[in-house]
């Protein structure tokens, strides 16, 4: 079994479920309430978790009853939260997530506790945890996640680089594998070929050590990785909640790498936990189980 460490944010989610997103200015009624555990870290460590990994989070909450909540849903998923800081200087960090009646969102972050990690403490728990492979993404700062990645022994390092602004300063030289949706992967590259996926992939490889995976929503995929370009057809779905799926698809396609397979078949595990993930309300609560991924997977869609 794969061990992989991963370093992230942990958000106590507020969602509204509202007939469309409020434009700038607008109240919009008959919306319906709900809380989950969220925070693109967290949701990662539980899909890895679900998918079979052994997973140790490395991340800080408040000292408050949502940082209590989250933990204890953590630990539940089996996720190792040893390294998980309590700061009593900011608040669990929280997003209030507006989701449609087609599934899209809307979310603002309040990042909180996500945002006071010591890198020290994280390069620490990477050298005792050893682990096979390291997930990082962008709700937490980028020094705290070029020190996890520098810290790792050789393996796989998976960067979710989301989201994305003009304050990114994650050494790419660090990343085995990058993972970005269209409208990211032109960003970061300044690529002219912002139509065509395949050239922002292979752009965005020549900067990490193994390749890029290009996310596309409902149209799939395209990957360069090793050399190679894999493009993935989107699984069908009936989409409920967007919200993490993308996290979803990390947390699977990292875990299955990491415990040996090809290249092909985790995008294709990924791409599956993508769109089981759409297809449940909330973020965390989404997360796959490895059965479903494995039956989705293999159907031949």
């Amino acid at each position: 079994m794969s061990c992989i460490a991963v370093v992230g944010s942990i958000n106590q989610d507020i969602v509204i479920r509202v007939p469309r997103i409020p434009r700038p200015g607008e109240t919009v009624h008959h919306g319906r309430l709900a809380r989950y555990a969220g925070g693109k870290g967290a949701n990662q460590a539980v899909a890895a978790a679900r998918a079979g990994a052994t997973v140790s989070m490395l991340a800080a909450v408040g000292t408050d009853p949502d940082g209590d909540d989250l933990l204890r849903g953590l630990i539940a998923e089996g996720v190792d939260t040893t390294h998980v800081a309590r700061v009593d200087s900011a608040a669990t960090g929280t997003a209030l997530i507006a989701v449609d009646d087609a599934g899209a969102n809307s979310i603002a972050v309040a990042e909180g506790a996500n945002f006071e990690i010591d890198p020290a403490d994280i390069t620490s728990a990477i050298a005792g945890i050893q682990p096979d492979a390291v997930i990082g993404q962008r709700e937490v700062p980028d020094d705290v996640t070029n020190a996890a990645f520098g810290a790792a022994p050789p393996g796989l390092r998976v960067l979710n680089v989301s989201p994305v602004d003009e304050g990114v300063a994650i050494d790419f030289a660090l990343v085995d594998i990058a993972v970005v949706n269209e409208i990211e992967a032109a960003q970061l590259t300044a690529d002219s070929n912002a139509d065509d996926p395949a050239a922002l992939a292979r752009a965005l490889a020549t900067r990490t050590h193994r390749g890029c995976v290009v996310t596309l929503g409902g149209q799939g995929l395209v990957a360069h990785v090793d050399g190679q370009t894999h493009v993935q057809p989107a699984f069908p779905t009936t989409v409920v909640d967007t919200t993490g799926a993308g996290d979803a698809f990390c947390g699977v396609f990292a875990a299955a790498l990491a415990a040996g397979r090809p290249v092909e078949t985790a995008l294709r595990w990924g791409q599956a936990a993508g769109a089981l993930a759409a297809a449940t309300p909330g973020a965390q609560p989404s997360m796959p189980r490895r059965h479903d991924i494995r039956r989705l997977a293999d159907s031949g869609t």
